[in-house]
């Protein structure tokens, strides 16, 4: 008989263990580590302490993810809280940058808009290039890599050079009217695999707090 054939036979015929108790109680098959034989029943002991590990492991890792969230979304609930209590333009741009850099650790933040031709005196609505807006509108969503997109490098000035990690989220609503740049020197801290919910909305808290200013102006 083949294997298989042996594993189907016992599944089918459970009475076999309980008809043959004092053979399979002589039978002893390697340790799964190696160094000495072990009895069925000992080999069975092992296999189920070794799924409860996984579990526990598995447990243990979907606890973290869990606190690792929590954390985020505290620090989303803080970030929309102070963008509610922003009275203009200034505020917001304001609590956008301090909450990014300071409850999240983003260590270079930068953030130009389009939009709102009453602003231009604040740096961040400086001119950026055709370049920069086109590659800020064909974003379908947040967008991370380990070098700087188009001409965008100009943006974080001298630090530009030191940056191994970049993240661009557009601002928008219906059109793309400002891009959210943010970068850090640790190749890590974004890249191009990592999950972008959290950014998206960011981004999009971002947009309407501002866009809430600029339409009153």
């Amino acid at each position: 008989m083949k294997p298989d054939e042996v594993a189907g036979y016992l599944q089918e015929h459970p009475e076999f263990f309980e008809h043959y108790a004092d053979a399979m109680a002589e039978i002893y098959i390697p340790h799964p580590h190696g160094g000495r034989t072990i009895s069925i029943s000992e080999r069975q002991i092992l296999t189920l302490r070794e799924k409860s590990k996984q579990l526990e492991n598995k447990l243990r890792e979907l606890i973290q993810f869990g606190e690792e969230n929590d954390a985020i979304s505290e620090k989303i609930h803080r970030m929309t809280l102070a963008l509610l209590n922003a009275r203009d333009v200034r505020a917001a741009l304001d609590a956008i940058s301090f909450n990014l850099r300071e409850d999240f650790a983003v260590p270079h933040v930068v953030l130009r808009v389009w939009r709102g031709d009453g602003h231009t005196n604040l740096p961040e609505f400086a001119a950026v290039s055709e370049a920069t807006r086109d590659f800020a509108s064909s974003l379908s969503g947040p967008y991370c890599s380990n070098h700087a997109m188009v001409d965008t490098a100009i943006l974080f000035g001298e630090a530009a050079q030191h940056l191994r990690s970049f993240s661009y989220v557009p601002l928008r609503s219906g059109e793309t009217f400002g891009l959210l740049a943010l970068a850090s020197e640790d190749a890590q801290r974004f890249y191009p695999e990592m999950g972008t919910v959290y950014l998206k909305r960011l981004g999009e808290m971002a947009a309407a707090a501002l866009l809430r200013h600029l339409d009153d102006a």
